[in-house]
């Protein structure tokens, strides 16, 4: 009985669906995490008559044929990369993209990671770092007799010095855009990986070619909507339910040709 096999795949991929709802859920406060979602896709048919087959010896074409679905798998869990809300913070280092663009981020292997986490840090040496340490791959350094330090939109970092009337240039923030953000590889730690679904980076100055613009003093808070998030998870929680009926009503058809006498 192919029953109890297909409302299993169903039964998994409700599973998987309450699994990404509950973790778009526990990253409802996390900055700029984007909301996942999970796809399916339906199994392979087995053909018990082929649409357009020959259906009597009289050549008759049958117009429709008789096609039994497998069940239901996990096709993809894709991300939203749709901007969140901004929060307004006041931390001179706190920086939120308004529109499309990610900050590049060093790793310790020296290779190259993406956010668009912008809750910057400064080290002890003035590096410009993210809250795991990893730093801008703009390699801002900020001056240790800095008053201050202002980013306008452009990308631009100025720091403000006693005893002058003028804010001196150190360095310019980049972001990088991709073909394809559904691609990139998340890591962990509000950070992407560039893979070949993603395409390669294109780096330049914010505001232009697409690039959104640089808050200072602000923070992207999390794009997930609670409200959907339990809509979604009540109703996969029915369709789980639903499944498990479908597997209790095949064990009683089962059941019922066992004591057939």
């Amino acid at each position: 009985m192919q029953a109890l096999r297909i409302a299993a795949t169903g039964m998994d991929a409700q599973q998987t669906r309450v699994e990404v709802i509950s973790n778009n859920i526990a990253n409802m406060s996390t900055t700029a995490y984007s909301t996942r979602r999970a796809e399916f896709a339906d199994l392979h048919y087995q053909q018990l008559r082929a649409p357009g087959a020959i259906s009597s010896s009289t050549g008759l074409v049958a117009p429709a044929g008789v096609e039994l679905g497998l069940g239901v798998r996990t096709s993809a869990i894709s991300v939203n990369h749709e901007q969140g809300p901004l929060r307004q913070t006041d931390g001179d280092l706190d920086l939120a993209i308004e529109g499309r663009g990610l900050f590049e981020v060093t790793l310790p292997s020296g290779d190259s990671a993406y956010t668009r986490d912008g809750s910057f840090k400064r080290t002890g040496e003035g590096l410009l770092v993210n809250s795991e340490g990893y730093p801008l791959a703009a390699s801002i350094t900020i001056p240790e007799d800095a008053r201050d330090v202002t980013i306008n939109g452009d990308g631009e970092v100025y720091a403000h010095f006693d005893g002058e009337t003028n804010a001196q240039l150190i360095g310019t923030l980049t972001l990088s855009l991709f073909v394809n953000e559904k691609g990139l590889e998340a890591i962990g730690g509000n950070l992407y990986r560039e893979t070949e679904a993603s395409g390669a980076p294109i780096s330049g100055e914010p505001g232009i070619d697409g690039r959104g613009s640089i808050r200072q003093g602000f923070l992207e808070d999390s794009s997930v909507d609670v409200v959907q998030q339990i809509a979604d998870l009540i109703e996969a929680q029915r369709g789980y339910e639903l499944n498990s009926k479908i597997i209790s009503a095949a064990d009683q058809m089962l059941g019922s040709t066992t004591q057939i006498r």
